[in-house]
């Protein structure tokens, strides 16, 4: 008999909002300095599949008065999930493209989808080969597919490809109190709109930067860092397209799983948001770091469901999936002057070697990016490996251009240097 599972509220709530024109596609990028055995490497990830069965799903069909969705987990993969698309000049932009553009269908397992770019020129960037890994975000996120990933790595590579490092202790004292913030009532300001284009979907763009400097035994975090720097990106932008000063709210996912072969595959992050008003900017750089590092210390340790009260309560199998679904799309419609400024997903440092063996070797960068429609229309997506951050900024072409995006990454450059303070 078949296995089937309902959707979490994670999951329904994204099925509930699916859109054609902007996909909820989550793109992993990883670069590797030597080239992958084609037969070797579908066989590998086929068993790191069957490792990790959780990721064999498929939507079950069902009628419209059903009270849930459902997963149905299968023996193995209905479809191929590793291709090889022809190598050429333009072959690594097309596959980005595909990954914004076209999610895997829910209704075959699983709903990931592996191209093997082979770089024709490896020897200007140390990259031969490139993953580009697309996942439906409805089904799994990031780091589920990433921890996936590393196990296909290992077997094919023979190498082992456990997390580098032990995840850093929960913390079990009371936080401090945060600062004050605004209230979570008042409107947060809006992106402000560049120089969009007539097609629809996502456009994408990713740097490599270095690492910023944090000083020993700082109270802050990179990640702390980071969200300043977006937030005073974020301020500037809208400065320089004339936009009232407004209240910039942050949203931030936490993910407590841990990163060995147990890790649970899926959607497993909750979001927290973090408001920063625009007279905080103004502090000085030590003072806006230790107040940020107070904010996001005091909420990631405050209990809330994954994607809040609200959440959990629109998605109690109470009446027709099919009924609960138009509510929810209407809420959505109707709350779309509250949601969050954007979103910073800091992966953080990539906790797995990605080891290919000797032939495709160990990974020297990791992109990811994470769906960007509206009402938000950007999101800042972060990852380090080897003392490199790689950003990428993805945003709603209903909403930006790419030089909009290139302007946003020199923004972004530049006040990362500003956080690099020595006390």
């Amino acid at each position: 008999m078949t296995t089937r599972v309902p959707f979490p509220v994670v999951d329904e709530i994204a099925r509930h909002c699916l859109q054609e024109d902007e996909p909820e596609t989550v793109h992993i990028e990883v670069h590797l300095p030597g080239r992958l055995d084609r037969a070797r490497l579908r066989k590998a990830l086929h068993e790191a599949l069957n490792e990790h069965p959780r990721i064999l799903m498929r939507e079950a069909p069902g009628p419209w008065y059903r009270r849930r969705y459902e997963w149905e987990l299968t023996a193995g993969p209905d479809v191929e999930v590793v291709t090889f698309p022809e190598p050429g000049e333009n072959a690594l932009r097309d596959a980005r493209t595909r990954a914004l553009a076209c999610a895997p269908a829910l209704t075959a397992s699983p709903p990931i989808r592996l191209e093997v770019v082979e770089a024709d020129a490896p020897a200007a960037r140390g990259t031969a080969t490139v993953l580009i890994l697309t996942l439906n975000h409805t089904a799994l996120d990031g780091p589920a597919c990433l921890r996936v990933l590393a196990t296909a790595a290992e077997l094919y590579g023979g190498r082992d490809n456990s997390p580098a490092t032990p995840a850093p202790p929960r913390r079990t004292q009371e936080p401090a109190p945060p600062p004050p913030a605004p209230s979570t009532w008042s409107r947060p300001a809006r992106v402000a709109p560049g120089t969009p284009e007539p097609s629809p979907g996502n456009g994408l763009l990713v740097a490599d930067l270095p690492l910023p400097h944090r000083p020993k035994g700082a109270p802050y975090t990179v990640n702390d860092q980071l969200m300043v720097t977006t937030a005073l990106t974020l301020a500037d932008w809208n400065r320089e397209h004339g936009a009232r000063p407004r209240p910039l709210r942050i949203t931030m996912p936490v993910d407590d799983r841990p990163r060995d072969a147990t890790m649970p595959i899926g959607n497993g992050t909750r979001l927290v948001e973090v408001t920063v008003d625009p007279a905080e900017l103004a502090l000085p750089m030590p003072d806006l770091l230790h107040r940020t590092a107070t904010r996001t210390r005091a909420l990631k340790a405050r209990p809330r469901p994954q994607l809040g009260h609200g959440a959990a309560l629109l998605t109690k199998p109470v009446t027709p999936v099919a009924w609960r679904a138009a509510l929810t799309r209407g809420l959505r419609r109707a709350a779309a002057p509250w949601t969050s400024t954007t979103l910073l997903s800091n992966i953080g440092r990539i906790p797995y070697p990605l080891d290919f063996g000797e032939d495709g070797g160990t990974a020297h960068a990791v992109w990811f990016s994470a769906p960007a429609r509206m009402p938000r229309g950007l999101t800042v997506t972060t990852a380090s490996t080897a003392g490199r951050l790689h950003l990428a900024l993805r945003w709603s072409r209903t909403l930006l251009g790419p030089a909009d995006g290139a302007r946003l990454r020199e923004l972004f450059e530049q006040h990362l240097h500003t956080t690099e303070v020595t006390a």
